[in-house]
């Protein structure tokens, strides 16, 4: 039998405990191990991606794509600051309307790279997001390159290349820049880069073969990072080395999994996208589908400086003398906007673009939720008050279930007489006493899992709105009002402080702020609603669950707590009017001072 309190109990629980249990006995250990794990000491990058005419690898074929690429000078990483690093080479400027940074002119790498429309704090004040940094940065290092692979033809544009800025000093939407470099054979290399209004570079290549004798090479390109994420959110999204490959799809390979690994060889393919993502941020190669096949790789190294990559490596190419080998790439650098990874796909028509946003197994619940809340927004001006607004709807969708499931808990307090009655008479015969409950339910139309099963099918709901409050980058630093100057992050303010007004820093734990007290204020009248359950162990459950989620839910992000009390909240006046229309007596006031009575009792 499902009495009526322990329906509230099981939904209750279900709706929470597996984000309850991953979040504080998964997810935050593995954070302080994942963390230790990326301290590693200074040493040389190996890649599988090789320089024709080194002695490392003579071939020609995709054969060498074991080999390696020692990084350039790598033994003179200092960990120096990153303003010495930057001035350390030569470099060209990016200025765009999103994008500050440089293009370092050894290896032509896309190395320091800052988001102008994002801060690390609320304030304004506070210095941008740095996504891309350089490689003498040590552990902090992350960069984008492009390079060749090959034999015959001398020395290939690598690591160690020193390229010529041609034409344009600053990399800005009107005026895209030109780099060359000529080996000794007589081959030059011409790279065009150019940016748009965002997010996404186009890298054109062009290799003319003025020497004597044909030149085959491969071109690769490769997405490098030193370091993980400092706040680890595995179980909750996705954060990673991923990429989406031909007709195989999407396929994602997280840090423990490729630190185990070492290596993950996808399908070669002619189309498809690869490159690493965090939470907000991602980087991403976009190799052009009409260059012929690539072999897409993920893969980790522990020896010397641990790093973290994603690269491709083209078939090879031959190209004759007097000949010109046109090759284009694009490179997808910055902030995750939803609208804009949208239209990436669809306008620049790369295949799957949309999922470098982890929107998790419900995302045909997910993306239309954020669709919905991201409309409201553009009406309201708030995602707070758009967070209401849907808090609403959601309700008004599921009337019909909310109320059939509080007219059955209705219906079962009218027959808590009477099964009182019966345990009391059938106390010593179980199996009676099972009998003679559920003829009362059959006589007075009670299902007692009714009260139940309605609650179940929001659950879905709950956790695409957890994942929508959690993973888009439009909920970072959204105010709401008063002191939530961030629904994406927790309420800042503490009781234990007397929210601010006493100056001192607390523990983590204690960091309990007036939305998480308030939903738990909330929690505790919905349970007292209905009456206290003759269960010394459920009696327990409803004293304690409150404030055991007000502690634990004070650290979600605070839009998911002010959901959660707004639902809570909507909850309390459509029960109580239901059960008012039902016949049901409303056991708040009762409750409240029954457990009072006994609290005095006991002292």
């Amino acid at each position: 039998m499902m009495e009526n309190s322990r329906n509230v109990v099981i939904a209750m629980v279900l709706s929470i405990a597996v984000l309850v249990g991953w979040q504080f006995l998964v997810v935050n250990p593995r954070v302080a191990s994942e963390q230790a794990a990326t301290q590693t000491t200074q040493g040389s990058l190996q890649t599988p991606l090789t320089p024709a005419g080194t002695p490392q690898d003579p071939a020609t074929s995709p054969a060498g794509r074991e080999s390696t690429v020692p990084l350039s000078d790598a033994a003179a990483i200092t960990g120096q600051s990153r303003e010495a690093a930057l001035a350390s080479t030569s470099r060209v400027a990016i200025d765009t309307p999103e994008l500050s940074g440089s293009i370092n002119l050894t290896g032509a790498r896309l190395d320091d790279l800052r988001l102008k429309s994002y801060h690390e704090t609320v304030d304004d004040t506070s210095p941008t997001i740095v996504l891309l940094s350089p490689e003498a940065l040590g552990t902090a290092a992350y960069f984008v390159e492009f390079g060749y692979s090959g034999a015959g033809a001398g020395d290939l544009p690598g690591p160690a290349t020193v390229w010529q800025a041609e034409a344009g000093q600053t990399l800005t939407p009107q005026t895209p820049v030109t780099l060359t470099f000529t080996n000794a054979q007589g081959v030059t290399f011409r790279r065009t880069i150019s940016v748009d209004e965002n997010y996404m570079f186009s890298v054109a290549d062009s290799v003319q073969n003025g020497g004597s004798a044909p030149v085959t090479l491969s071109n690769y390109g490769r997405v490098v990072r030193f370091n993980k994420p400092e706040v680890a959110a595995a179980y909750v999204l996705f954060e990673g080395l991923l990429g989406v490959f031909g007709e195989s799809g999407l396929q994602e390979v997280k840090y423990h999994a490729i630190e185990e690994e070492k290596l993950v060889n996808p399908p070669k393919v002619s189309s498809g996208w690869l490159g690493i993502t965090d939470k907000y941020w991602a980087t991403a190669l976009v190799p052009s589908s009409g260059d012929g096949a690539f072999q897409p790789s993920f893969r980790y190294s522990a020896d010397g400086r641990a790093f973290y990559q994603s690269d491709y490596l083209a078939d090879p190419a031959t190209v004759q003398p007097g000949a010109t080998l046109d090759l284009q790439t694009r490179v997808f650098a910055g902030a995750k906007v939803v609208d804009l990874i949208n239209h990436y796909e669809e306008a620049q028509n790369i295949p799957r673009f949309g999922q470098l946003i982890d929107w998790g197994w419900f995302f045909f619940i997910t993306k239309p939720m954020f669709w919905f809340i991201d409309h409201l927004y553009g009406l309201t001006g708030n995602f707070g008050v758009a967070i209401l607004l849907v808090t609403v709807t959601l309700k008004l969708i599921f009337f019909p279930l909310a109320s059939k499931s509080y007219k059955s808990m209705a219906k079962m307090k009218t027959a808590q007489p009477l099964i009182a009655e019966l345990r009391e008479k059938y106390a010593d015969d179980k199996m009676k006493q099972q009998q003679e409950m559920m003829r009362i339910y059959k006589e007075q139309k009670i299902n007692p899992a009714a009260g139940c099963w309605p609650v179940l099918i929001q659950i879905p709901v709950f956790f695409a709105l957890y994942k929508v409050l959690y993973i888009t980058i439009e909920m970072r630093h959204a105010p709401f009002f008063g002191w939530i100057q961030d629904l994406a992050a927790p309420d800042p303010t503490s009781v234990f402080n007397l929210f601010g007004l006493i100056p001192v820093t607390l523990p983590h734990l204690l960091m309990v702020g007036v939305w998480p007290i308030l939903m738990g204020i909330t929690m505790f009248i919905q349970m007292r609603l209905n009456p206290t359950p003759p269960d010394p162990a459920q009696q327990v459950i409803f004293t304690w669950m409150p404030v055991i989620f007000t502690f634990m839910l004070a650290s979600f992000p605070a839009g998911l707590v002010i959901y959660w009390t707004w639902n809570n909240t909507l909850s309390i006046t459509q029960q109580a009017v239901i059960m008012k229309r039902n016949g049901a007596k409303i056991e708040l006031w009762d409750n409240l001072r029954d457990t009072f009575r006994r609290r005095k009792r006991q002292a």
